[in-house]
């Protein structure tokens, strides 16, 4: 005995019978609680227990009460009318009705096993099934009554009694204890007491306690009874306990008088169908003897337990048994098979007229039964169109429909969904002049609750009301169903509690529609809850009760709990189905419990159900994940066993398990066996290789498959297209391309269009458009039509390509062939596109064709706007943008980006911030991406100030700078040279966390080698290498320019070397920059070789490159060279310029040959050019030069004369020239000359008073400041050398500060502020260099005598190593500071650049006599002789040079200070000094060699320079071969 046991103090018991129980059973179930179950055995050999278990067993049968309700009853069906009971006895036999009354729930076996809820459907469909098994029934019994016509008299003229005789049982037994003789078998056959015989037998079995037998009952019986009274009995008391039928059937078969009989095996049959025993029923049917089975009725019984079980096959075969044995299937058999085909779901449609010829061949006649059976197999699949078929076949056959007709056409309709022909059914059935009963209602509330019309619900409730029905059970049930399916569980709880207030018990439907209704709408514990409801109502859980909440716990994850379920459900005696079993095993096969996955799939096995085809391929799927061989090799084999798919249906299905390698091996079995591979087997195990690396094998399968694979064109293309899907897989889509070509180049079978279309978006994925475009045509020229993934990739291919005009064909032919391409993400590509183009106007149309169709989200209107500020549109911009606001979608920071480009690429910056502040009125929050873009804008057009302003003020609102904001900004003030700025920006942006990349370290080296900073450029260098960068192009390039610019060629040749090596190519700018540094060092020949190799890289040389090469030999005087590079120049088509030919002049000029420069300007004249000045300032200056002045005043009057007006160039010449003459006379002659010509100023300036000049020299600054870029500053250089050569010094002062006042020179060329003492005299002539020193010293001695402002550490003085017409400033400074005496020496770190500590040089002014007076004065009178004398390349005091030579000469380079004190010494007192120091010199030197003492060399300030460079040298070889 089970007994479920819990701690609630109310239980109730139920008796359930195992379906495995047998004959004299000795296990009982008790009681069944609501909440916790315990399972335990109780034995009944203990009699206290039975006497315990019979008392519980006869209460609960006093109080549990099933709900009955049958659909044959009419006074139930039409309680309206009132029948009585003559007129019932009248209407139909009383054993029928009973009959009828037992059977509840014949139609059971149509339950969906899939779902629970279709439990509630069959019981609105029971109706049709019933009259088709009951009436199956009643023709069975026809036929019995045929072989006993006793039967059949006694059936037709005894009156309806009670089957339970009470009282006259004992009356009965009394007179045949008197009897002493037994009536004859006729007499017996003629009795007209049967059922009283019957009916006393049948209820002393029944009596019987679990621990009594049958047998005692039967051997004690003196009731005489015929053979097909025992039927009866049997029959009766299967009723109610199919084991107490078998003990009976059992009984009789020992009997030895008892001659077996197929009526008795049919009965027998019957009521084990009936309790679902079919496998003792096919086990007594097997046992049969062929004169008793081969029976229409025993066959037909059989079939009928296969029909309950919904066993179609089984059945089937049964009848072609019948056929092979001769025995001939009647209408019942028909029929019978029907129902199996229904509830087996086999009926396809079509099948159903099938079976009615069938029928027809056969020689019958389908009847009533037939067609209202086939109508409701209809039913249960959904399939109007089939139903409607049969219903016309009735009406053409003559076969009137009935009731049942109509009520099953409302249940077809109904589950269709087909509410107007509902109607047209019902009011049809009323015209007929049939009257709606229980199972009408019924049926029409069904089809309208399953449409959820809640008003016509109502109105059938009422109607269903005034027609005399109340809301019966099954009216409930669809009501709580409906309410449950729409997730108003409140109502269908509401409901339940009204059906059970007007006395409608809830049964097991109701019960279950609760529990799955709550299961899906995942109130699991609500769900328990409903279930322990139903337990205390003393209802029993049936098996789709329990697979109801099976289902829940699974949907709500609570694996456990389902576990649990479904082992209460196998311990009370519920045989799980299919549906049961495969819920359980997705519970454990997401639960990855693979040991009892595997268990519970045996435990399925050995109970006769099978998985079906997906959850096999699932449980495949796990076990291949686990690695599970064994296992895996055991499902194999059960599919092969149970499923009849052979060996390319087994490939298909370990495909879908994800089972490739054993899919490998049978998918090449098949293949050898003549099995043609499809494309749904082979690709995707293609794609499995490809995923794990395993092309070889891949590649060996295709192989495979070209070797054995029948020769077809289908498998050739397969074979071909699963190759091209393999490498689509494995990304090799530049093999697929060839792979393709090749193959379509041979000739062979054209490709399907899914090929085209994989490799079309395969190119697509790799950013392949050209291909993906030409598989797109491909595909065209073979008259494929264009798929709409193809459409698709094509137009975003040729979007993507920049040719959006056909893209837009594209998308328009796909419209055109009835392709909508509804993916919003093409369009805007397309528009993007076509903003890129800047053709808005189309992308402006594409936005108007699109708002025709559908609506147009944001991502359409953020690219319109987006196309618009490509071509810098901004009222188009604002007005979407304004629409967008007004209509919607709102904008986003996209769309407020979009509309903030739009304005800076119109070039309207300073409208901005006041785009910004609408914004921020509109309630928009500007983020931080739209103020990068902003600071980016700015950026771009270099202004620093309002980049720094908004950099400040995102940093204030709390946006933290990002790595591409530093870049940015680090970028922007590299450009601008903003050292400082850098520095800090770089310092920060660490102290961030963020580490300083390529690009910023890059920008550093580019700005400090503009500012030709070079020693920080080598630190930054050496960064970027203890960082562990690599150099890239850019970093090479620079390093290059840096060395050419400080003329460190050779370091620069051998980064050069290593670009090449590292495989980087060096760009044009770092060729001219290392070009013109070779010119610079007069590296002649390695300039040359440079300009080859430029010429072999293909580089496209422009005019500078040649005037670059002609400034060389012109430098080096080669002006044959000079005259061939102009050929050449010619031929490569770059047209010489006037400044081209001005090169070659020079050249010429350097080289001393005026007359080759006369000829060049002839040949300028003669070519037809417009002969300016320059071509004549050439030969001027050659002559002048040359000291030819006579010549030269000679060409400048011929240039007059050729109508030429002498310029500020010629002026310059003439001014340079005088202030080199050694004369007086030589200088006022050319200045004569100029003032002949109409431009006396400078004679003026010489002769004159030059302050009143000062108003005529500004105009003139004026004037030549609005002309070329340097006029002005060539001519004020030259002017300067005049003034000071010719000791015109105050006028010198005055134009030196105009030219400072007129940005000529710049403002900082020399500067005394606070800790900021400096001067920088790069690109000024001799004379301009020295005006300004001693404008700087003078500065510079007031602030020391005042103490303010304060110096700094030290002082720098920048003369750089450039010359300015052959002139070294450096060395022209030096000479100068050298006979002061001041302490400026040249700098250790860096050449060109003379350093001086502060408080050495405030002594020096304040103390020197050479200080004494700094102010610049005009001489009283013009001296004879020039001031200053060119010596080697620079400037000096013209007394001071051979003073300089000789201490040159007989000491070397000496310390300014000594050569100071040397120069102010009369000649005897220098030669006494001098000798005296050799002298010393020499002693010393004998001294130090008696001793043994090393001799250390001489701290020479050349000796430590060379020292120095070749050490930085050494460093900058050894970072590059690092």
């Amino acid at each position: 005995m089970v007994r479920l046991q819990s701690s609630s103090s109310s239980s109730s018991f139920v008796t359930l019978h195992s379906p495995n129980a047998c004959l004299s059973s000795k296990v009982l179930l008790l009681p069944v609680t609501t909440t916790t179950f315990k399972f335990y055995f109780i034995p009944l050999n203990n009699p206290k227990s039975l006497r315990t278990l019979s008392v519980k067993a006869s209460v609960e049968k006093a109080q549990v009460q099933e709900f009955r309700y049958s659909r044959a009853s009419p006074s139930v069906r039409w309680p309206n009318l009132k029948f009585t009971e003559k007129t019932l006895n009248s209407l139909v036999s009383r054993e029928t009705l009973d009959f009828l009354v037992s059977e509840k729930s014949m139609g059971d076996g149509l339950i969906t096993e899939k779902k629970v809820e279709d439990y509630l459907d069959s019981e609105n469909r029971v109706s049709n099934s019933l009259v088709s098994e009951e009436t199956m029934q009643s023709a069975l019994v026809s036929e019995e009554s045929m072989e006993d016509s006793r039967f059949s008299e006694n059936t037709r003229e005894e009156s309806d009694s009670e089957r339970t005789i009470g009282p006259y049982a004992e009356t009965l037994r009394s007179d045949r204890r008197t009897r002493a003789k037994k009536l004859s078998k006729l007499a017996l056959k003629r009795a007209k007491d049967w059922r009283q015989r019957v009916q006393s037998l049948t209820d002393e079995i029944l009596k019987l306690q679990p621990s009594e037998f049958v047998a005692d009952v039967l051997d004690a019986n003196k009731i005489q009874l015929s053979p097909t009274d025992y039927c009866f009995v049997v029959k009766w008391v299967g009723h109610s306990n199919w084991q107490r039928a078998l003990e009976i059937y059992e009984w009789l078969n020992l009997r030895h008088w008892y001659t077996p009989s197929a009526r008795m095996l049919a009965t027998i049959l019957a009521v084990l169908g009936k309790a679902n025993q079919e496998t003792l029923a096919e086990a007594i049917f097997s046992r049969a003897k062929p004169e008793i089975g081969n029976v229409v009725q025993v066959y037909n019984s059989m079939m009928g337990v296969y029909a309950r079980q919904g066993r179609f096959d089984d059945a089937q075969e049964l009848l072609k048994l019948m056929r092979r044995r001769g025995c001939e299937p009647d209408l019942v058999s028909f029929n019978t098979l029907i129902n199996a085909r229904a509830k087996a779901r086999f009926l396809s449609p079509g099948s159903a007229m099938d079976i009615l010829n069938e029928i027809r061949k056969s020689g019958l006649r389908p009847d009533i039964i037939t067609y209202n059976t086939l109508i409701s197999s209809c039913a249960s699949g959904s399939s109007s169109e089939e139903a409607v078929r049969v219903f016309q076949d009735m009406e053409h056959h003559g076969c009137l429909p009935d009731l049942w007709t109509y009520n099953a056409m409302i249940s077809v309709f109904g589950r269709s969904g087909n509410l107007e022909e509902v109607e047209n059914i019902y009011n049809e059935l009323g015209r007929k002049g049939f009257f709606p009963d229980a199972v009408t209602f019924n049926s029409l509330l069904y089809a309208y609750a399953k449409n959820r019309n809640l008003e016509k619900v109502k109105w059938i409730c009422e109607e269903m009301v005034r027609a005399g029905f109340k809301l019966d059970e099954i009216a409930y049930n669809t009501l709580i169903h409906m309410y449950g399916k729409m997730g108003k569980h409140e109502l269908g709880f509401q409901l339940y509690e009204e059906m059970k207030l007007a006395g409608c018990t809830p049964d097991s439907v109701t019960f279950t529609v609760l529990i799955d209704s709550l299961g899906k709408a995942g109130q699991v514990k609500e769900a328990a809850d409903v279930l322990s409801e139903m337990l205390d109502a003393r209802v029993r859980p049936t098996l789709r009760t329990y697979s109801a909440l099976i289902c829940g716990y699974a949907k709500a994850g609570m694996r456990d709990e389902a576990g649990e379920t479904f082992d209460w459900m196998v311990k009370s005696g519920i045989k799980p189905d299919h549906l049961a079993y495969s819920v359980m095993l997705d519970v454990l096969i997401r639960a990855n419990d693979t040991r009892k996955v595997m268990g519970l799939y045996q435990r399925m096995v050995r109970d006769g159900l099978r998985p079906d085809q997906s959850l096999y391929e699932t449980m495949l799927q796990v076990f291949v994940k686990d690695s599970k061989h064994e296992e895996v090799e055991i499902l194999i084999k059960d599919i092969k066993k149970s499923m009849d798919i052979g060996l390319p249906g087994l490939c298909s299905v370990l495909v879908r398990a994800e089972c490739f390698e054993d899919a490998v091996n049978n998918l090449r079995l098949a293949v050898t066996q003549g099995f043609v591979p499809e494309s749904d087997i082979v690709s995707p195990i293609l794609s499995w290789f490809s995923s794990l690396g395993r092309h070889e094998e891949a590649r060996s399968l295709i192989n495979f498959l070209k070797e054995h694979a029948p020769k077809s064109s289908a498998s050739s293309v397969l074979v071909h297209e699963s190759l091209l899907l393999m490498l689509c897989n494995a990304h090799q889509t530049e093999a697929a391309m060839e792979e393709y070509y090749k193959m379509n180049f041979s000739g062979g079978d054209y490709f399907s269009s899914s090929a085209y279309e994989t490799l079309i978006l395969c190119c697509e994925e790799a950013e392949l458009f050209a291909e993906a475009s030409q598989l797109y045509s491909d595909m065209n020229f073979y008259c494929f039509g264009p798929t709409p993934i193809s459409f698709k990739c094509a137009a975003m291919a040729y979007s993507k390509m920049g040719f959006p005009e056909t893209a837009h064909h594209v998308i328009q032919r796909a419209e055109k062939t009835g392709v909508l391409i509804d993916d919003l993400s093409l369009y805007v590509t397309l528009i993007e596109s076509y903003g890129k183009l800047k053709l808005w106007q189309r992308a402006e149309s594409v936005v108007g064709t699109l708002r025709l169709y559908t609506t147009v989200d944001r991502r359409v209107w953020n690219a319109l706007i987006n196309a618009y500020a490509t071509s810098g549109k901004y009222e188009q911009a604002r007005a979407v943008f304004n629409n967008m606001v007004r209509d919607g979608p709102f904008p986003t920071v996209e769309s407020i980006n979009g509309l903030m480009e739009a304005l800076i690429n119109s070039g309207r910056l300073d409208e901005l911030y006041v785009v910004i502040q609408e914004l921020q009125e509109m309630g928009f929050k500007i983020s931080k991406s739209t103020i990068l873009l902003m600071l980016d804008a700015f950026a771009r057009a270099g202004n620093i100030f309002e980049v720094k302003k908004i950099y400040h003020g995102m940093k204030a609102a709390g946006y933290l700078p990002t790595m591409h904001l530093y870049r940015n900004m680090v970028g922007l003030f590299s450009r601008g040279k903003r050292v400082r700025d850098v520095e800090l920006m770089v310092a920060e942006m660490e102290e961030a966390g963020f580490k300083c990349d390529l690009f910023i370290l890059n920008c550093m080296l580019r700005m400090y080698t503009g500012i030709e900073d070079f020693r920080k450029t080598v630190d930054v260098y050496r960064k970027i290498q203890e960082m562990g960068f690599e150099p890239d192009e850019d970093t090479y390039n620079i390093l290059i320019i840096m060395y050419s610019k400080d003329l460190r060629a050779e370091e620069a040749f051998s980064l050069l070397n290593e670009m090449r090596r590292e495989g980087l190519d060096p760009k044009l700018g770092s060729y001219k920059s290392l070009l013109s540094s070779c010119g610079k060092q007069e590296l002649w020949e390695e300039a040359e070789v440079l300009f080859k190799e430029m010429v072999s890289k293909g580089f496209k040389l422009d005019r500078g490159v040649y005037h670059s090469l002609l400034k060389i030999y012109r430098n080096c005087g080669s002006h044959e060279k000079a005259e061939n590079l102009l050929v050449k120049m010619k031929d490569d088509g770059i047209e010489p310029s006037l400044a081209t030919m001005h090169l070659l002049m020079d050249s010429y000029g350097q080289a001393g040959l005026p007359d080759g420069a006369e000829n060049v300007l002839k040949g300028i004249k003669s070519s037809g050019l417009n002969v300016g000045t320059v071509p004549y300032v050439s030969v001027i200056d050659v002559y002048l030069k040359n000291g030819e002045y006579e010549l030269g005043i000679e060409k400048m009057l011929q240039m007059k004369r050729d109508g030429v007006d002498p310029d500020y160039r010629v002026w310059t010449c003439f001014i340079r020239a005088a202030s080199r003459c050694r004369q007086r006379n030589e200088a006022l002659k050319l200045l004569n000359c100029l003032s002949d010509v109409g431009f006396d100023l400078p004679l003026r300036l010489l002769m004159g008073k030059s302050e009143l000049l000062i108003l005529e020299m500004d105009h003139l600054l004026e004037q030549l400041g609005s002309l070329e870029e340097d006029a002005a500053f060539r001519f004020v250089n030259a002017l300067e050398d005049l003034l000071w050569a010719f000791e015109r010094r105050a006028a010198a002062s005055w134009v030196f500060q105009m030219a400072i006042q007129k940005n000529i020179y710049p403002h900082d060329v020399f500067r005394v502020a606070e800790k900021n003492w400096g001067a920088d005299f790069r690109k000024l002539s001799g004379g301009a260099a020295l005006v300004g020193l001693t404008l700087w010293l003078d500065h510079m001695q007031d602030a020391s005598l005042q103490g303010l402002p304060e110096s700094p550490k030290s002082v720098v003085l920048i003369t750089g190593t450039a010359e300015y017409n052959n002139v070294s400033i450096s060395k022209t400074l030096k000479a100068f500071l050298w006979e002061m005496g001041s302490p400026f020496l040249p700098s250790k770190t860096r050449t060109g650049i003379l350093v001086a500590k502060a408080h050495s040089l405030r002594m020096w002014l304040k103390d020197s006599a050479f200080c004494m007076d700094l102010e610049l004065r005009d001489a009283s009178s013009l001296p004879e002789l020039n001031s200053m004398q060119l010596n080697e390349g620079y400037f000096m005091r013209s007394g001071l040079v051979p003073v300089f030579k000789e201490i040159q000469e007989r000491l070397g380079d000496v310390r300014p200070k000594t050569f100071a004190r040397l120069a102010l010494l009369c000649e005897e007192k220098r030669e006494r000094v001098i000798t005296a120091d050799i002298k010393g010199r020499k002693e010393k030197l004998e001294k130090m060699k008696r001793q043994g003492r090393m001799l250390r060399s001489q701290r020479r300030m050349k000796f430590r320079k060379r020292r120095f460079f070749k050490s930085r040298a050494t460093f900058s070889e050894q970072a590059i071969a690092k």
